[in-house]
């Protein structure tokens, strides 16, 4: 696998990590933690043995990890855990065969950014996986993006589909719900607003009518790397927003 950007690092297709007993507690435990919330490997329903040798996988140094989420209009999100040894952290990328480069959805640790989805984004994203190669199980697709999600219009049924996920990786009933509470609540960028740009007439058209607006949603977060536009062609961005689940 070659991402631009990381030409001479070691990058691992490697979906098939998931599969490690211990996966989803060293993926997921940080994004729990809070002041009063101090989750342990056994929410999940996973030993600390078992996390450690899971997270110890997923932070080598020797070979960085990729799972990718096909989408739809062949799209597709890469998930790099970026493995230096003194700039450890996760960046998640969008990608598509047309465009010059992958675009950013977030950083975890090193140069923070985030949040890169919306929860309407995620929850579209997880129950339409694309045909390309990758994870298309829709509960690790949530789960797997949840800490790029940031979003202050939750809906009322959101903890209950976080559990819904968690239930299906094995999580025990007693500590489903203040584990999906916790996942949702993180403190990195706070529950920002999200918006669809609608762009006014140019001073140079003459008054005519504006450009067609952007389905694609943009984010009020400050450290979102969605509060611009990302660049690209009007039938680039419907294919997006198609992707994404947010043409009307």
């Amino acid at each position: 696998m070659v991402i631009p950007g990381y030409e001479d690092d070691p990058l691992a297709v490697s979906e098939e990590w998931l599969g490690l007993p211990g996966f989803w507690p060293a993926h997921l435990l940080w994004l729990a933690e809070g002041e009063d919330v101090d989750p342990k490997p056994g929410w999940f329903g996973v030993d600390g043995a078992d996390t450690e040798e899971a997270y110890g996988t997923l932070t080598d140094p020797a070979a960085w990890p990729v799972p990718r989420l096909p989408l739809q209009r062949e799209h597709t999100i890469l998930i790099l855990y970026r493995n230096f040894p003194e700039d450890c952290g996760i960046d998640y990328y969008l990608t598509h065969p047309s465009w010059d480069r992958p675009r950013s959805l977030g950083s975890i640790e090193g140069h923070f950014a985030g949040p890169g989805l919306a929860w309407r984004e995620l929850v579209y994203i997880a129950r339409n996986p694309g045909t390309g190669p990758g994870v298309t199980t829709p509960h690790a697709r949530l789960l797997l993006l949840l800490p790029v999600l940031g979003d202050e219009a939750l809906p009322p049924d959101a903890v209950e589909a976080v559990e819904s996920a968690l239930d299906a990786i094995g999580a025990p009933p007693e500590t489903r719900t203040v584990l999906a509470e916790a996942l949702l609540d993180h403190p990195f960028w706070g529950a920002p607003p999200w918006y669809f740009h609608e762009p006014g007439a140019s001073p140079l058209s003459g008054g005519n009518a504006p450009p067609r607006p952007s389905r694609v949603l943009r984010c009020m977060g400050d450290w979102s790397p969605r509060t611009g536009g990302f660049g690209l062609s009007l039938d680039q961005d419907l294919c997006l927003a198609e992707a994404l689940g947010t043409v009307s």
